[in-house]
């Protein structure tokens, strides 16, 4: 009576475990097939941001021995005067380069919402700015900001007009990175908010064309409320571009953000500590407070959008 259950028991576990094996063979290839992504995404991805974790509290010149110096690092960096100036920089050409892009680019992609033909050619010309490579355009710009042979310069000095140091002051050298920010990043916006103006249902329009409503009324109680999302998406992805700017400062002004540090960005000096000075540590520390400033903007804009949704 007492080996009935047990054999029971038995075959239950048996085909439990024939049941896994012929599951795993059903289902290996689809796991070997989304293997290498994984793999990929395990050693180019999370390896190097625990290694630099790791490494944030160590000192290490690249070759040499690795020192734990504990919390030296964050506390030399938020201490440091330049690493403020470089967050002032970055925070200052954030504002005059996001605000009137994102506002250009609505005011673009509404225009070209009412044409009805060659809409794609204008599509092709607003994404052309964003796809051509970022230090061909930097260094096209740098012709345009030269203090004494850009062409900037040359038409103010052709109109009796003071010349502006692009390269050597400090808010023309913000400016000359907003503006190429601005340059390259209006036209892909636009794209962005022009597909959000498609997907407004034309009901609306015709409602408010009945109710006698101008197109600027039309335009404020009935696009931007129904278009919010999306712009606040935009705000989003403009403010992690922002933050991170390194591409433009850098070919602009040099690793060191050129006179008085005045163009300096975070991640132009967290490259300057890291790869130029070879402090890998403190540029890991670096690097580390600024995915937490940039966490505390994803935050803050999150909470906008829940405030917006109510």
């Amino acid at each position: 009576m007492s080996a009935t259950p047990v054999s029971i028991a038995e075959k239950v576990e048996k085909q439990q475990t024939v049941a896994r094996k012929s599951s795993l063979r059903k289902y290996l290839p689809m796991y070997l097939s989304i293997a290498p992504f994984f793999i990929i995404y395990l050693c180019f991805g999370i390896a190097p941001v625990i290694f630099s974790l790791y490494l944030a509290f160590q000192r290490w010149d690249g070759i040499g021995q690795m020192n734990f110096i504990g919390l030296n690092n964050f506390a030399f960096a938020l201490t440091d005067p330049i690493f403020g100036q470089a967050i002032l920089n970055t925070f200052e050409i954030w504002i005059i380069s996001t605000i009137p892009m994102l506002a250009l680019a609505l005011l673009l992609a509404f225009l070209l919402n009412m044409r009805k033909r060659s809409k794609f050619a204008y599509q092709v010309a607003y994404l052309l700015p964003n796809i051509t490579s970022t230090v061909a355009i930097a260094l096209i710009f740098g012709s345009f900001f030269g203090d004494q042979y850009g062409l900037i310069n040359q038409m103010l000095g052709t109109m009796h007009l003071n010349t502006i140091g692009w390269l050597t002051d400090a808010w023309p050298m913000r400016w000359a990175v907003a503006l190429i920010t601005i340059w390259r990043w209006t036209g892909y916006n636009a794209l962005i908010y022009m597909a959000g103006l498609q997907s407004i249902p034309s009901d609306f329009y015709e409602a408010a064309r009945i109710d006698g409503a101008n197109t600027w009324r039309t335009f404020y109680h009935i696009t931007l409320p129904l278009l919010r999302p999306v712009i606040l998406f935009t705000v989003i992805s403009s403010t992690l571009g922002g933050m991170t700017l390194f591409t433009e400062p850098q070919i602009l002004f040099g690793n060191n953000g050129g006179v008085g540090n005045s163009g300096l960005t975070m991640s132009l000096y967290q490259y300057w500590q890291a790869f130029a000075s070879f402090h890998y540590g403190f540029g890991a520390a670096v690097g580390w407070i600024m995915f937490f400033i940039l966490v505390i903007f994803t935050f803050v804009n999150w909470k906008i959008v829940q405030g917006t949704e109510r």
